[in-house]
């Protein structure tokens, strides 16, 4: 079938250039803007106890007033408030509510209580209107609210500083957008660089930037399309990922055929031949690692989490439309360029390179199978040993921000001034269960319940709904909200609230730390689900690929060593070394899609060859040995590509991009170089001709040196 594309493609390659551009700005000039979605409760499903509490406190209390932004005031010179500064900032909160800020509700005057135990700084709440609180217009409201209080405290000893919801929701947008450039720009830079060392041309080096800029265009497009369609909710995120999977599996599959088309060129074939044969030859290796890429996306659609849901299908449709563009308008676009051209000004296109260093690797590979599997097999499980001491954190915002940004500095001042809840209380929801008023007598009891609860710092006295059949107590943990401990807690306290329902009662416990206890909830749920199906889906492509039903099975044995060495490895660096607390709750299943996923590719890639070099009548050892030498530099190329593309992450300067930079990179790293080019090949030798049980992979009867492919007579070991 690809043969029959790559014939295609050559001979109509201006009519599919044309079929791409018409495309592109249909798909483009059609598709609605895709908003960020910053909530963390909005991407739990509605049976979720925290979301039902939200739900109540719409119903119950839909005037309640909920902090939108929290506003800081303390010295410039860091020492305690004065009488002079109290009435600075008194002033300064009137002349906020007066100011009449576009979706500013209320600005709460400085209470006592306001002011911290040692008098350094106080704090007021403010309420921003909830329909915009999740939107982009809370962040404008934020830098209304900052603008104002920079103005209202210029020239005295005071300074305000903004912090909250909407706050963060500002500074993750300018976070977002410098990460967005930085990842951007470095993953440009990674890939001109490194083609140009390998190709010496700056046209090669260009040629994958054009098209992926085309194409990436329809992916974003169709992206939008389907969350508008489908209803899917996105996070800041997701672009800075759209970027790196883009540009790094873009470049992987153009890589993947331009080395076959230098490969067809030597070995004889004009420049439209040599197109057409290099897209029939890695064709089926690019469809079938982009199948088990986006199957392994799209899976995800399975997620309980909403934020999931909408990643898996917009990074399943950018890996399709990636692996159309490379068998359809990358090989046009090859046809059209003259190879001189396209190659200029180098001139070693012409001539089969020694592949020294990995035709010694390939020996290796060839004669000492077992100690390859043995030596890297060992590595792997012994960092993937260290994955048990993984602890997942939950402060999703405060991680894809840096720590200096000013909504970051304030949650940190306050913590260390009030205790640590007190910014951002857990409610718990007492609610007659029958159609009548709560009795008042049994709020006392069940208030000591809630207080009791260890982790719990105090209980606010319980407001009351309208119509008398719902409370509501405020409770302040001693922990902060997305800290373990204060999740811990909220366990604890849902199972107190529960019991210590009067009859006729029912209790809901809200809050963020409620919703990242039922995240929490919701992962497990992901990891014991979604993992299963996806590995079940990419067996099956495997299968169907190597027309055999052992190779799978180890493959993805081999993935899953990989996955265990990733996160043991991101562990050890940010647990151990650098003594962070955790990492982030959602990198397991970053690591899985990307590591297992894109990972894949390379032992497709390997795999492949390995089958056809045993087709043509090598001995399963020879053609291991064959297959790395040959595969070897186009996994060697792809896997560093890839894995510095994600290391661009680091660049974003946040704890979340860090996490994933570095651990897909060093996934990749490992796929590409120890899976890919040492055990996977390593192993299939040791198995033999049973690795392709039940099909004929071995082909023992055909010429090992003199066979026809496409027409014409050439050796077996140079195809």
């Amino acid at each position: 079938m690809f043969h029959r594309i790559g014939d295609f493609v050559v001979r109509r390659a201006w009519w599919v250039i044309a079929a791409w551009v018409v495309a592109a700005i249909a798909i483009i000039g059609t598709a609605p803007t895709l908003t960020a979605q910053t909530d963390e409760s909005a991407f739990l499903p509605k049976h979720y106890e925290s979301i039902q509490a939200a739900q109540l406190q719409k119903t119950a209390f839909p005037a309640n007033f909920t902090p939108g932004a929290i506003a800081m005031f303390e010295r410039t010179d860091g020492g305690k408030l004065d009488d002079a500064d109290k009435a600075t900032i008194a002033k300064a909160v009137k002349g906020l509510a007066d100011k009449h800020i576009t979706s500013v509700e209320t600005v709460l005057p400085v209470g006592a209580k306001s002011y911290a135990a040692d008098g350094n700084f106080a704090m007021t709440q403010i309420a921003i209107d909830q329909k915009v609180l999740q939107k982009p217009e809370s962040a404008d409201a934020a830098k209304g609210l900052r603008d104002e209080g920079r103005r209202l405290t210029a020239g005295t000893p005071v300074t305000m500083k903004l912090g909250g919801p909407a706050a963060m929701a500002l500074d993750q947008q300018d976070s977002s957008q410098r990460a967005n450039a930085l990842i951007g720009i470095g993953t440009v830079v990674i890939i001109l660089l490194t083609l140009g060392i390998i190709f010496r041309s700056p046209i090669v080096a260009l040629l994958p930037i054009v098209s992926i800029v085309v194409y990436s265009m329809v992916a974003n497009g169709l992206i939008a399309d389907a969350s508008k369609l489908f209803g899917l909710k996105s996070d800041s995120s997701m672009s800075a990922i759209l970027v790196v999977v883009l540009f790094g599996v873009g470049t992987d599959y153009f890589l993947f055929l331009m080395f076959r088309y230098r490969e067809r060129l030597r070995a004889g074939d004009d420049r439209k031949a040599a197109v057409a044969n290099a897209v029939g030859r890695v064709g089926e290796a690019i469809a079938s690692a982009a199948g088990a890429v986006a199957v392994a996306f799209a899976v995800l659609v399975l997620s309980s989490l909403g934020m999931f849901t909408a990643l898996g299908p917009s990074l399943a449709i950018a890996v399709l439309v990636t692996a159309i563009a490379s068998v359809t308008l990358v090989p046009a676009i090859l046809s059209l360029i003259p190879e001189r051209v396209l190659f200029w000004p180098s001139k070693a296109w012409q001539r089969e390179p020694g592949n020294a260093r990995f035709a010694a690797v390939g020996r290796f590979v060839q004669h000492r199978p077992a100690v390859a599997v043995v030596g890297s097999g060992a590595v792997l499980l012994a960092l993937a040993l260290a994955s048990f001491g993984y602890q997942g954190t939950f402060d999703l915002a405060g991680s894809s921000m840096p720590k200096d940004k000013e909504s970051m500095v304030v949650t940190s001042t306050l913590m260390k001034g009030f205790s640590a809840g007190a910014a951002d209380p857990s409610q718990v929801y007492l609610t007659s269960a029958k159609d009548a008023p709560l009795d008042q007598s049994a709020l006392g009891g069940f208030r000591t319940a809630l207080a009791g609860t260890k982790g719990v710092d105090h209980v606010d006295p319980p407001v009351l709904s309208k119509d008398g059949r719902t409370a509501d107590f405020a409770v302040v943990l001693k922990d902060a909200p997305a800290s373990n401990k204060a999740i811990d807690t909220v366990g604890v306290l849902r199972g107190n609230a529960h019991s210590a329902a009067p009859d006729g009662t029912k209790a809901y416990v809200g809050g963020s730390s409620a919703v990242y206890k039922d995240i929490n909830t919701a992962m497990a749920h992901d990891y014991s689900l979604v993992f299963p199906i996806a590995a079940l889906l990419i067996m099956v492509i495997l299968a169907l690929l190597l027309r055999s039903v052992v190779a799978p099975w180890y493959l993805m044995a081999s993935v899953g060593l990989g996955f265990g060495a990733t996160l043991g490895a991101t562990t050890l660096v940010f647990q151990n070394f650098q003594g962070e607390p955790g990492l982030m709750f959602m990198l397991p299943i970053f690591i899985y899609l990307f590591v297992v996923a894109i990972g894949t590719d390379y032992n497709i890639l390997m795999i492949a060859r390995l089958r056809e070099e045993v087709k043509e009548g090598h001995s399963p050892r020879a053609a291991a040995g064959e297959a790395v030498k040959h595969a070897g530099p186009t996994v060697a190329a792809a896997g560093f590509i890839l894995a510095a593309t994600f290391g661009t992450m680091l660049l974003a300067g946040n704890s979340l991009f860090s996490e994933l930079g570095f651990s897909i990179a060093f996934g990749i790293i490992v796929s590409a170089f120890v899976m890919a080019m040492f055990f996977t090949p390593a192993l299939t030798a040791l198995l033999g001709r049973a690795a392709w049980w039940p099909g004929h992979g071995d082909a023992a009867d055909r010429p090992a040196l003199s066979l026809v492919r496409d027409g014409e007579p050439e050796p077996a070991a140079r195809v």
